[in-house]
């Protein structure tokens, strides 16, 4: 028992580095950047939320589970923002084997049977082929889109954001998952872009 609650400890010692982990989407009154600790707990809140807008054969608990370890790989290897590098960065495959070892050598410090659980959530949560996890990823990308919208632009300014790199990059994920709150999310926004041209 002893070594099991040490493995737990060191994992748990490990994702505090979390709260240290800058994200390029801003809090919600622009005062500093939100750190990935703070995305990960939003997320699971949005996952109980709105589990009534998900489809029936998703599995809201367990969708909060991945958006909980979601981002643990950002430890390792930052946070890449969605807009970066012309949207080519967070799909790179140097990207993907990079976060793909830091989640390995993250869960690794759990016992292994959670390590194998943890595992499999992530590498779920990423393929984004289940109900449970498209549910979780459209959450993903709904987030920063209100965050940015409600700090006055947040992201979509430092990364010049149009609405048809937004649409393709982040709607036609949300609206995978969550259509309704995409239309919700999509009338609200759509004026900040017009407003601006963009």
């Amino acid at each position: 028992m002893s070594d099991r609650l040490a493995q737990q400890f060191a994992f748990l010692r490990e994702v505090e580095k979390l709260k240290s982990v800058t994200r390029a989407t801003p809090i919600h009154d622009a005062s500093r950047p939100e750190n990935s600790a703070e995305h990960s707990w939003t997320l699971a809140l949005y996952a109980l939320v709105l589990a009534d807008q998900a489809d029936p054969g998703v599995d809201a608990l367990r969708a909060v589970k991945m958006l909980l370890i979601h981002d643990i790989v950002e430890i390792d290897v930052g946070d890449v923002p969605i807009h970066s590098a012309g949207g080519t960065a967070h799909s790179s495959a140097d990207i993907q084997a990079t976060e793909l070892a830091a989640a390995k050598r993250i869960f690794g410090l759990l016992p292994k049977d959670m390590a194998d659980e943890f595992q499999e959530l992530w590498e779920e949560f990423e393929a984004a082929e289940t109900p449970t996890a498209i549910y979780a990823k459209s959450l993903d990308r709904a987030q920063p889109v209100l965050l940015n919208h409600q700090s006055g632009g947040g992201s979509w300014i430092d990364y010049d954001v149009t609405w048809d790199q937004l649409e393709t990059r982040v709607g036609s994920k949300i609206a995978r998952g969550l259509p309704g709150v995409w239309d919700w999310i999509k009338a609200r926004i759509r004026p900040w872009f017009a407003d601006r041209g963009l």
